[in-house]
């Protein structure tokens, strides 16, 4: 049994956040950790307390909208936004923090990231937004984009 590396092991969490995920297109998760230690986590999905597109559907499937297009009309939040809006509902600085998603970021939760002055991003998956990267890459972000981890849950009885 080979114990995952710190990188691998909250990529795994990020994972276990997606399955949370009310969106009928992409399960994607976040997770916001400083000096590992976990200060919030985020999946995609509507707000919360309102109906959700599993029980409402999809508009963007219904109006052919590629992904990666017009965020502004999806009743969903994104993972990152959302550990973003944890944190702060709970009085917590991401300042200087890495996140781990189980994708890259879109050019809003980029900016938002910025915003909170991330130190670093660390995904396996591909949004179909490339923005991030000169944003990232301006603000000083390192990104470490990793082979996406087992799924496999190892353990000793």
């Amino acid at each position: 049994m080979k114990r995952p590396d710190i990188d691998d092991y909250f990529l795994k969490i990020a994972a276990v956040v997606a399955e949370r995920s009310t969106c009928r297109r992409h399960h994607v998760g976040a997770v916001a950790v400083r000096n590992k230690h976990i200060l919030a986590t985020g999946y995609n999905g509507a707000p919360s307390g309102l109906k959700d597109c599993l029980e409402l559907g999809c508009l963007r499937d219904e109006l052919n909208i590629p992904s990666g297009e017009r965020h502004e009309i999806c009743r969903g939040i994104h993972a990152e936004q959302n550990a973003i809006i944890q944190a702060s509902l709970h009085g917590i600085s991401l300042e200087g923090s890495t996140i781990y998603a189980t994708h890259t970021p879109c050019n809003l939760c980029a900016k938002m990231l910025v915003n909170a002055r991330i130190k670093r991003f660390v995904s396996y998956g591909k949004y179909d937004d490339n923005s991030f990267a000169s944003l990232f890459r301006e603000a000083g972000i390192e990104v470490d984009i990793r082979k996406r981890p087992s799924s496999r849950i190892s353990y000793l009885d």
